[in-house]
């Protein structure tokens, strides 16, 4: 019983931590979402990827640096207390959700290898200039162009997409691309998709997610007007050619490539296009975001956990957090 309980407080713990962290992120993206309109959306991106995982992290680090180590330390072992009810509910929650973040992110692989494997089989090796990853041509009705994999990325495009564009348009469509490449949107979209499950209480984490999708686009997008007036306008176009070839009713499986212009992403192609037309009448460049909040998304998830382990070698720290454990445990009794 001793080693279940102690099981019991730490999986109910991990979701505790990470429901008041997910809540408390959302809420902070709420006050912040109207003054990042200013920012870049590279800046905007970043952001929203840290609020997304650093939850989950928190989670994860408290319990293995805190929780765990402040009952095995302290709880007697001689104690034969029950797990409530209530308790053994919260820890089911939390198993089923740290479950789920594995069942997603392992379908997810099968099903994007398996589609790679099949583009692969019929695939055309081709050279673009402006991408330095392996690219192909791909006979497909959907009007392709994806980033597929995370790890070792390749470039996908669909020979209509090909005869469609000019090649300034496909220039710029490329210069698109390779901006998810720079910013490993795909790798960043592969974790937001394990912690999407990894919370059952508070299902706040959806606004972050599509806030990120947004943001993630915008920012491959000002990434290629960089190249100037006349590439963010040749993107826009790229952008309206592409939208209009889609066959109606079209679903490609795809769950884990980044389009250029997909599935989901209709009805923001009008706002990129606009905002593309701005990029291309504006002189300079665009607003960043306050200095605290251009730091990369590893630094606030390393300092923590430096913070959090700094304090497990304090013994009176892991005393307060044994006695808080006990308080929490009674009130579920």
């Amino acid at each position: 019983m001793y080693f279940l309980l102690g099981l019991s407080i730490v999986l109910a713990a991990m979701l505790i931590v990470n429901s008041i962290a997910s809540l408390g992120a959302t809420l902070l993206w709420r006050v912040l979402e109207k003054h990042s309109r200013s920012w870049s959306a590279a800046s905007r991106a970043s952001l929203l990827t840290t609020l997304r995982i650093l939850p989950v992290t928190a989670g994860l680090t408290t319990v293995g640096l805190l929780f765990g180590p402040a009952y095995l330390t302290h709880e007697p072992r001689t104690d034969h207390e029950d797990v409530s009810a209530k308790l053994a509910i919260l820890a089911l929650f939390s198993v089923i959700g740290i479950g789920l973040a594995v069942v997603r992110g392992i379908v997810t692989w099968r099903v994007t290898t398996r589609l790679r494997n099949d583009w692969l089989r019929n695939a055309q090796p081709i050279n673009l200039a402006g991408i330095h990853i392996p690219t192909y041509r791909i006979e497909h009705q959907f009007p392709v162009i994806a980033i597929v994999g995370s790890l070792r990325p390749r470039l996908f495009i669909a020979n209509r997409v090909l005869q469609a564009l000019s090649i300034e348009e496909l220039e710029a469509a490329i210069n698109h691309e390779a901006g998810h490449v720079l910013y490993r949107d795909n790798l960043k979209r592969g974790f937001m998709r394990a912690c999407r499950d990894s919370l059952l209480i508070i299902p706040c984490g959806r606004l972050l997610d599509r806030a990120w999708k947004e943001a993630s686009e915008e920012a491959a997008d000002e990434h290629a007007a960089r190249g100037g007036a006349a590439v963010a306008l040749d993107l826009a176009s790229s952008l309206v050619k592409i939208a209009r070839m889609i066959p109606v009713g079209a679903h490609p499986a795809m769950p884990a490539g980044a389009f250029i212009v997909g599935k989901d992403e209709m009805p923001g192609v009008r706002t990129r296009v606009r905002r593309l037309m701005q990029l291309a009448n504006e002189s300079g460049e665009q607003k960043r975001a306050p200095f605290g909040f251009q730091i990369p998304t590893s630094v606030p998830i390393v300092l923590m956990i430096i913070i959090v382990a700094a304090l497990s070698t304090q013994p009176h720290v892991l005393a307060l957090v044994h006695a808080l454990i006990e308080d929490v445990v009674y009130l579920l009794t």
